[in-house]
Order: C-alpha cells, then sequence, then structure tokens
C-alpha cells in the first residue's frame, strides 16, 4: 500500500483487486481504449478531487499539460459496459482565460469537445459557484452540475432544491456528499445519460436582447466558420471576441485558433498510442 504525498491518503497497489461499486468499475490508470471523456471542472475547495477520487479508486496518471506547468490528473471508470476517461481540470473560478489555469479548462472544454462537463459545486456557496457553471454553460450542452458538499449545507441548515435548479439551468444537478460515497451512484447515472443521449440538456444562455449585438455576432460567427470551418460553439467564441478578450483575438490573428481542435485531438491520439 502506498500513500499520496500530498493528502497521505492510501493509494491501491498494482496487485490489489479492482475496486466495484454496483455496476462501477474503478479502472485507475489502465485508460487504454475509453467510449466517453469526461471533463471535471469546477471552483477550488469544492471537493472536485474528491469526486475524481472515488470515480477512479484513487488511482491517477498525473503530468503536465503540453507546455505548461500546470498539472493534470485523469484516471478512468467503467459503466454499465462503457469506459470512461476522466480528465481533472484545474481547480477556477472562471473560464475567462486570465490565468494558466483558466486557459486551459476553457481550451479543453471547448475544443476538446469532451462528452460530458461535469461541474462541482459547493452547495454552501452556491451563488459564487454559479458563475463559473453559467460560463461552462455558454460553451457545452453535455453537462452535469455535481451539487456536493450537501453534508455542510444541511448542518448549517441550508436548503436547495436541486430540481429547481436543474430545471433553471437545463442540465442535470446531482445533490451529493462525494467524501462519505453520498450521491456517486447518482452522478454515475446521469454521466451516462448525457453521454449516451438519453438525457437531452438544454442549457441556460445568455439571451441578446440589442438587435445591433445579435447582428454583430451573427457577422462575427460567419466570418469565423469561413476561416476555421471545424471551430466548434463558434457564437461563444464571436461573444468574447466583442467582450475584448485579447488572447481569442490574438489567437485568431496568429491563426492559432485553427490548430487548437486539431492539437486536442492529437494529443488524445497521442495519450491512446502511449498507453
Amino acid at each position: 500500500m502506498k500513500l499520496d504525498d500530498q493528502k497521505q491518503t492510501p493509494l491501491p497497489c498494482e496487485s490489489c483487486p479492482v475496486h466495484h461499486a454496483g455496476n462501477l468499475m474503478k479502472l485507475g490508470v489502465d485508460m487504454t481504449d475509453w467510449d466517453f471523456v469526461v471533463a471535471l471542472a469546477g471552483n477550488p475547495n469544492t471537493g472536485k478531487s474528491t469526486v475524481f477520487n472515488a470515480l477512479t479508486g484513487l488511482r491517477q496518471h498525473t503530468g503536465n499539460w503540453p507546455g505548461k506547468t500546470v498539472g493534470r490528473a485523469e484516471g478512468g471508470f467503467d459503466y454499465d459496459a462503457h469506459r470512461y476517461k476522466i480528465v481533472d481540470l484545474p481547480g477556477t473560478y472562471s473560464l475567462l482565460s486570465t490565468s494558466y489555469d483558466e486557459e486551459i479548462a476553457r481550451d479543453f472544454i471547448l475544443f476538446g469537445q469532451p462528452d460530458v462537463t461535469v461541474i462541482v459545486v459547493d452547495a454552501t456557496r452556491l451563488e459564487r459557484n454559479l458563475n463559473l457553471v453559467l460560463q461552462v454553460l455558454q460553451i457545452t450542452d453535455r453537462a452535469v452540475v455535481a451539487l456536493n458538499l450537501m453534508d455542510e449545507a444541511r448542518r448549517h441548515h441550508l436548503e436547495v432544491d436541486d430540481h429547481r435548479l436543474a430545471r433553471d439551468l437545463g442540465v442535470p444537478v446531482v445533490p451529493m456528499a462525494a467524501r462519505h460515497g453520498e450521491g456517486i451512484d447518482l452522478l454515475l447515472k446521469a454521466i451516462s445519460d448525457v453521454a449516451n443521449g438519453r438525457t437531452v440538456c438544454r442549457p441556460r444562455r445568455i439571451q441578446i436582447e440589442s438587435p445591433a449585438v445579435q447582428q454583430a455576432v451573427t457577422q462575427l460567427e460567419a466570418e469565423l466558420h469561413d476561416r476555421f470551418p471545424n471551430l466548434p460553439n463558434s457564437r461563444w467564441v464571436a461573444l468574447r471576441l466583442l467582450d475584448g478578450d485579447v488572447q481569442i483575438a490574438e489567437a485568431i490573428r496568429s491563426g492559432e485558433l485553427g490548430n487548437l481542435n486539431r492539437a486536442e485531438t492529437v494529443s488524445q491520439a497521442a495519450e491512446v498510442a502511449q498507453s
């Protein structure tokens, strides 16, 4: 038995049997192939790592993102006859790309196009966490909100209406207390349902009321499509340009924007080859 150097938690050794929980088989770092890719996003201190460990069995493949000193962790699990690769994104409060962490999270969700993005939020600080949730929902329509730390919310006599929150956000919301194993089974089902198309999300999106702004967005979208025909979610990119996102503008000027999606695809293919 080994210990995680940072948290001093036990890590199963190579000879330990694979752990089972219902239909869940935790694959650790054994990711030679997968059916779906899951991105795990969230603010710092929301229990994101606890959710990651609960799904993967504490065994992680760690390293740095290409060209960055920011760490990455990934692992996998098998659920209902499908294999899932889960990528733990850096904890961040925003996707506005003002730091390496934000840039990495944004680029992976937008250009890596994971099959499901799980956003872990703190039920005791929901208002603060919703900023990131709403930003993620502008980028992808395949998302699940993991409403974590519900045990702390109950301890502070806080009530969260997860059903209404799901209706308002347009994506599944799963109440859970990951450190106690509460809600993990429901989270797995929600991920599986979104990945396999049984649940179709209709996320809350920014509604543009100004005709002039809408016209500008439409024009930018058309120009982006002409220059970068494979660009996912050109509407979001257009909105970032109108908001003065310097990094997006520079990526367009340099042509890097057209390479990011291909880079993510090549990176994932390389990971399969190295497994």
